[in-house]
């Protein structure tokens, strides 16, 4: 079995270690949070750090970078309340991962890479009209991690919206049929199966 200590870890390409260090943690749910900021600015990023808190009540989280390196989502969020995740599909990873781009704050995401913005009744954010996984969150709290100058982001569940036929008698989504794909990496996709 391989060894490797923090030492030698550290000393590698930041991009190598990167890749490293993301894939340790395994398959993560990949998918495209959609904000607004107050002025009516759409907002769409690439996120693969979503983890589920608890069913009753329904919390979402999920890791928002430094904000020198990813403002947009986390203000818009601040000041909207609310933002939606979208589950990325095997039709449509090219485009989201083009999400990851760093765009000026004045740019629409969803026309640059070509998503299609759908909105539901009064929820002001906006969806990603080609994922079959969709939901509607609502902001609890933001807890700062001073370690490394992130933020984890508590969302409450406010709606679902899915394609057709993927629930199961037992409750569960069936993300596999849903073409949902994962993520271990900063650009490493995989289908379910």
């Amino acid at each position: 079995m391989q060894q490797f200590n923090i030492e030698m870890i550290n000393s590698w390409d930041r991009f190598y270690r990167a890749n490293f260090i993301n894939s340790l943690s395994g398959f993560k749910s990949a998918n495209l949070i959609g904000t607004i900021n107050k002025n009516g600015q759409p907002n769409l990023a690439i996120f693969s750090n979503i983890v589920h808190l608890g069913a009753d009540p329904a919390l979402i989280g999920f890791i928002n970078r430094p904000l020198l390196a990813a403002p947009h989502t986390i203000a818009n969020i601040e000041a909207t309340k609310q933002y939606s995740i979208n589950h990325i599909n095997k039709n449509i990873v090219a485009k989201a991962h083009q999400t990851s781009a760093k765009y000026p704050a004045n740019v629409n995401e969803f026309y640059e890479v070509g998503f299609t913005e759908k909105y539901i009744g009064n929820f002001a954010a906006p969806f990603v009209a080609e994922s079959n996984i969709q939901y509607a969150m609502e902001l609890v709290e933001i807890v700062p991690i001073k370690h490394n100058n992130t933020f984890l982001v508590i969302g409450s569940i406010t709606g679902v919206y899915l394609q057709d036929g993927l629930v199961q008698n037992d409750g569960f989504i069936n993300i596999e049929n849903a073409n949902s794909v994962a993520s271990v990496g900063i650009d490493t996709y995989y289908t379910c199966s």
